[in-house]
This record gives structure tokens, C-alpha cells and sequence, in this order.
């Protein structure tokens, strides 16, 4: 419906002229069909898949009640509560939601493991409207007699699915068993399974259920391609599509492959870094900081990445090793084409996988197009368009701190270093990078090659490089 609007659907002046001003105009299909009844008081069932808005589908109407309400802010008192399954994802809400609060003259603090409690706790005895929190971190300070959830008015719980899958739905249980019985509850899953709906018949109350798009259906703006390769063709076929120009995201099933993928990119001279449950949070900051600033163009994560990231213009998701099983591949996929952008997946897939791969696109209601190909193949140029880069190995800044165990130092990603290129080279990339260096682009011969380290010659993206925290809540955190 094009001539629907923020303003139509009932969403406040003053949001719209925020959202307006960030160049978001039109609701996605999520936000159009969900916002009449959540700003009406009513609760909500939101079924979307992943980037597909349902992040502003529950903070509008949240933020409008809150600024249309008698009540005020009170010391460990939250009048909102926003529950998400990952401290990235808890960082990302709280970002969006950010401007739009300040906006109402609303205030939100994240809550969540892994970090000090302190400055929440301190956050929490000043008063703030909205509380985005992780259950282990919130049921902690509850405990402790921090906060409490008797004032709170509106209940959100998103990606409830992934909080399904972590085991957090007893300690959801309990957080929804101590907020207010009638207050506005709004549940978003990317899909509803029956856990879901254990949670929705008992502390929803007369629900209005959405589904703005099948869990099953694939995004119409995303193509899925199956690339056959042989075992010695797969490192030369993904190093050909990552030095390609613009940011890729590579998912692997370890947190070994992870590590050893990404050094062995650094070492053929493409700029990536590592995401994995190894990671300390300081280093998982670093590398998402070295993403979304564009000095490492490739992201090499295991399925910890797969939720709740959002970086933009992200064009190129590859499978480098397929999933066990199809939601991991639509969560995975989900990392590009998000709100009406396209972007291409892709999926390695050797000899001895091509029954798996086949059970998984079926079960994804996806219908790829499987293509056998080398490193030259004509194919990775029209998936992955332009002149491949070989610029240098990502150099991750020195850190201050002492250095933490294996993975978390700059030292062991990969990074640039000239010992530790040579020795990735030697270790498996040798015969990728060895050609990588003289990879045809269309301009010839040689016409690729640049020296420099880092994203030098890169164009760097016009988001601002942002902080996110990691990615599982302290020891309740499961993320592979």
C-alpha cells in the first residue's frame, strides 16, 4: 500500500519526523500490519523472519504509551520491558530505540551479562523508562533487589524463538509472572513453534496474531545458489567471491573453521575478521567495530552470528560449510537483503553433502540454482561483481589490556601481521592466495593487485563505525 504512512497508521508526530529524518518513510509489511492494534493497547503476535522491521514494530507503539501514560519514571521502577536473547541484540534495540525515546523525553538502559553490573544498577536506582535486557542478567538484579517489574506497562519479547532455542524460556516464564497481569504484552518470533505458543496462551491475552511473511518463504530481492565444488576448489572458490568489492558475511559450523578461515582470507591478502563463542567481549567489539567500519570487508562467524546482527549493505552471505539444519540457514541467509535491500546467498557444498544440502533447502522452501564450479568460473563474477582485491591481511589495533586467551588477541585473528600471513599462507591458503595475488579482474592481468594494508583503497561505508557488545548473556549463553 504506497499510501500508507508512519502518520496514517496512527504512529505520533514527533517519531515520525525521527524516523523521517533516519529516511525511513514507508512501514515495512510487519510494521503496517502489526502497528494499528499494538497502538491501540491491544497484544500482539508478530510473526516476521529476521530484518524484516519487526525492531520498530514494537518500539513505536511502546514509546507512544509510554508518552501518553499518567505514570513517570521511578527509581528501579521500569515502565518498559524489552526481552531479547543476545547482549547484541539487546545493544541493537536499544540503539534504534535510542533517538526515538530522547525524542518523547524517555530514557532506556541495556541489561545484560558478561559485563560489570554496576553502571546498570546505577542507571537502574536513577530511574529510566525502558529496560532492554538479556533474563539472566535482569533475574540477577531482581534477585539482588536492584529492580523490580511491578510498574512496568508494556512487555515485549523478541526473536522469542531464539530465546526457545537458548533455554531462557523458564527464566521468561518468570520475568512475565513478575510484571503487572494486564499490561500490553507484544510477542515477535520469526517463527512460532510450540514453545512459542506455551508462552502465548499464558500470558497474552486476547492476542492479535500477524504474520507478515512465511517463515518458509524465501525473501523475494534474495537468491540462493548452491556452488558444487570439489574439497581442493573450495578455498579458491570462496577466496575468489569474499575479495570481490563490498562486505561479506562467511558461516562456518565450528568455531575452529571459523578461526582457521579467517587466517587463512588475512594470509591470501583479504581483509576479514573471526566471530565465535571464544572470543572474549572485548574482542567480539573489535571485530564487529572493524566490520561495520569497512577496514575488514568479510566476517567469518560461526551460527552465534546468525541472530540479531544488522550491519548494513551487507550484499553476499555465503555458506561455507552448510547448516545442520534449515532455521540456522534462514537465520544465516537473513544477514543480507534486510528491509527491501537484495542480496545473494551462497552455499559451498562438496560431493559428500549434496544429500544434506538438498534436505536443507527443501525443508527452507528455497529453490536454489546448483551450479558445479571452479575458481575461474565464469558464475562468481556475475554472484559477486567487480574487480577482486587483494589489499593486505586486517591489522586489528594493539590492545591496551593484557592480552586474553588464544582467539580474543589481535595477534592469533590473522591480522596482517607479515609472520602470520606467511604462515597462513603455508597452512592452507598458500595455493589460493599464491593466485589470489594475480586473480583476474576484468581489467586484465594483474589490474587487482594493490599493496596497503587494512581497507586501504576500499570505499568505506557511510555508516558510522558503532560499538556492539557480544553475543550470549554471560553463562546462560549457549551461542556456538
Amino acid at each position: 500500500m504506497s499510501s500508507t504512512t508512519f502518520g496514517t497508521l496512527g504512529v505520533p508526530a514527533p517519531l515520525v519526523e525521527v524516523l523521517a529524518a533516519q529516511r525511513i518513510t514507508t512501514p515495512t509489511p510487519i510494521q503496517a500490519a502489526t502497528l494499528p492494534d499494538s497502538l491501540a493497547g491491544r497484544d500482539v503476535l508478530g510473526r516476521g523472519r529476521t530484518g524484516s522491521g519487526k525492531t520498530l514494530a514494537f518500539v513505536l507503539p511502546m514509546l507512544t504509551r509510554l508518552s501518553q501514560s499518567t505514570t513517570r519514571r521511578m527509581p528501579g521502577r521500569p515502565r518498559a520491558l524489552v526481552l531479547a536473547p543476545t547482549r547484541e541484540l539487546a545493544t541493537q534495540i536499544d540503539e534504534a530505540l535510542a533517538p526515538l525515546a530522547a525524542r518523547l523525553g524517555l530514557t532506556s538502559r541495556t541489561v545484560f551479562g558478561g559485563v560489570g553490573q554496576n553502571p546498570q544498577v546505577s542507571a537502574l536506582r536513577r530511574g529510566v523508562d525502558v529496560v532492554v535486557a538479556c533474563p539472566g542478567r535482569l533475574e540477577d538484579l531482581i534477585g539482588q533487589g536492584h529492580v523490580s517489574l511491578d510498574a512496568v506497562e508494556v512487555t515485549v519479547i523478541d526473536e522469542a524463538d531464539h530465546m526457545a532455542d537458548l533455554g531462557f524460556l523458564p527464566q521468561v516464564r518468570r520475568l512475565l509472572d513478575a510484571t503487572p497481569r494486564r499490561g500490553q504484552r507484544m510477542l515477535f518470533s520469526a517463527t512460532l513453534d510450540a514453545g512459542i505458543g506455551v508462552i502465548a496462551n499464558r500470558y497474552l491475552h486476547d492476542p492479535v496474531t500477524h504474520e507478515a511473511d512465511s517463515a518458509q518463504s524465501p525473501v523475494a530481492t534474495m537468491a540462493h545458489h548452491v556452488l558444487h565444488v570439489t574439497p581442493d576448489g573450495h578455498l579458491p572458490v570462496l577466496l575468489d567471491l569474499v575479495a570481490a568489492p563490498g562486505r561479506a558475511v562467511v558461516f562456518t559450523r565450528t568455531k575452529h573453521r571459523a578461526k582457521k578461515l579467517a587466517r587463512q582470507l588475512n594470509g591470501s591478502g583479504v581483509p576479514a575478521v573471526e566471530l565465535h563463542g571464544n572470543l572474549s567481549q572485548n574482542a567480539r567489539t573489535r571485530t564487529m567495530d572493524a566490520f561495520h567500519s569497512g577496514a575488514a570487508r568479510t566476517l567469518v562467524a560461526t551460527d552465534i552470528a546468525a541472530r540479531g546482527i544488522h550491519v548494513d549493505d551487507v550484499a553476499l552471505v555465503i555458506h561455507a560449510d552448510p547448516p545442520v539444519e534449515h532455521k540456522a540457514y534462514t537465520h544465516r541467509s537473513g544477514r543480507t537483503a534486510r528491509a527491501g535491500a537484495s542480496g545473494t546467498v551462497i552455499t559451498l557444498m562438496t560431493d559428500d553433502q549434496v544429500r544434506d544440502v538438498r534436505d536443507l533447502t527443501r525443508k527452507a522452501g528455497v529453490r536454489a540454482t546448483t551450479t558445479r564450479v571452479h575458481a575461474t568460473h565464469p558464475l562468481l563474477q556475475e554472484l559477486a561483481p567487480g574487480d577482486r582485491s587483494f589489499e593486505g591481511g586486517y591489522a586489528a589495533p594493539v590492545a591496551v589490556a593484557s592480552p586474553r586467551r588464544g582467539s580474543g588477541s589481535g595477534s592469533r585473528s590473522g591480522s596482517g601481521s607479515g609472520s602470520r600471513s606467511a604462515s597462513a599462507a603455508r597452512s592452507g591458503a598458500g595455493s589460493a592466495g599464491g593466485s589470489g595475488q594475480r586473480r583476474r579482474g576484468p581489467g586484465g592481468p594483474g589490474s587487482t593487485a594493490r599493496g596497503g594494508s587494512g581497507g586501504a583503497g576500499r570505499p568505506a561505508s557511510s555508516r558510522p563505525a558503532r560499538s556492539a557488545a557480544s553475543f550470549s548473556e554471560g553463562a546462560g549463553g549457549r551461542s556456538r
